[in-house]
């Protein structure tokens, strides 16, 4: 437990540390909140205050960003710069340093959300979570899913220069597709198709249940099920692909 509370706290300090990587993955779902949200009216969307079907939609956003895309992009250029092989020789286990680096993209989640709602309640006048507890666990439940599609993703990519290429041609179509800044009901037939079978489409439906509806975490179904087997498959893939030694190109 030591070396985990050590190792997470050098995780937090390198992730802040990047600007880069804390102004896209922190920052930047907040400034589209805050861009989106002055520009949308006051019409629902989907029987919905429009305040709070965006913020909904960058809440999720905002997971994908940091729980698939940084996790992944980091992952890529550590390897390739033989930071993970040489974890491998430290006392610090694998495991641990994983679960550290995973856990910190947590911590990012948790205040990227908290500074979410407050901008969304008192500046756009978004409604707060109808049932904070299920809310919260969607939110951790979304982040594991993602984390393990992130790391999967990461043993699919060869190359530090690439990495951040593939993420974004991979997780920004999903957003928009998924419907995280606008209804997908707006969208031609085929791209509804599609969208049907991403897992951010359904995570923004577990979220969208929790925040909105006030229904418990278990009433989601269908979509909770959804997220499951993506984060599954993710699992699987990543327990398979993910290597700690550079790849050759």
């Amino acid at each position: 437990m030591r070396l985990f509370l050590h190792e997470l706290r050098a995780q937090q300090r390198l992730f802040w540390r990047n600007r880069e990587a804390a102004f896209f993955s922190f920052l930047f779902p907040i400034i589209l909140l805050v861009l989106l949200g002055s520009v949308y009216g006051d019409e629902p969307i989907e029987g919905v205050d429009a305040a709070t079907y965006l913020l909904v939609g960058l809440l999720g956003y905002g997971v994908a960003a940091t729980a698939f895309a940084s996790l992944a992009v980091t992952l890529v250029v550590r390897r390739e710069a033989g930071l993970l092989k040489r974890v491998r020789g430290t006392p610090l286990s694998p495991a641990t340093h994983l679960t550290a680096v995973i856990a910190s993209m947590v911590i990012v989640i948790a205040l990227q959300v908290v500074a979410q709602l407050l901008i969304g309640r008192y500046l756009l006048g978004a409604d707060w979570p109808s049932a904070p507890a299920s809310f919260a666990v969607a939110i951790l439940f979304g982040a594991a899913a993602f984390a393990a599609l992130g790391i999967a993703i990461a043993g699919v990519v060869r190359s530090a220069e690439g990495s951040s290429a593939v993420v974004n041609a991979i997780y920004l179509p999903m957003a928009f597709i998924s419907g995280a800044f606008f209804s997908t009901r707006e969208m031609p037939a085929f791209l509804e198709a599609i969208s049907e079978v991403l897992p951010l489409t359904h995570l923004l439906r577990v979220i969208r249940a929790t925040f909105i509806a006030g229904e418990a975490l278990a009433g989601s179904g269908g979509p909770l099920v959804a997220v499951g087997l993506w984060g599954l498959a993710g699992l699987v893939l990543a327990l398979r692909m993910f290597r700690w030694e550079p790849r050759e190109v």
